[in-house]
């Protein structure tokens, strides 16, 4: 994501940082804090008729999350 132009920094810019992390120690952490983000903007877009993109975005995001969890952080895979 980082060549592109991000539309939602707010979230996106943690979740590039996720996606580098070397440090499995940190990572966690990175990953609690964009997952967060992550909800609290989706509460916020509740109540929006627009959003629709960011809703998009969101799942990819989320789909990285999973994907980082599971191959480096060893997580179950809830298929």
């Amino acid at each position: 994501m980082a060549d592109q132009q991000l539309k939602y920094p707010e979230w996106q810019i943690p979740l590039d940082e996720v996606i580098v992390e070397p440090d499995l120690a940190k990572l966690r952490v990175k990953v609690h804090v964009v997952e967060t983000l992550i909800f609290e903007r989706l509460k916020e877009l509740e109540s929006s008729k627009d959003g629709i993109a960011e809703r998009e975005a969101i799942n990819t995001g989320l789909h990285i999350l999973r994907i980082v969890k599971r191959e480096r952080l060893d997580y179950p895979d809830w298929n």
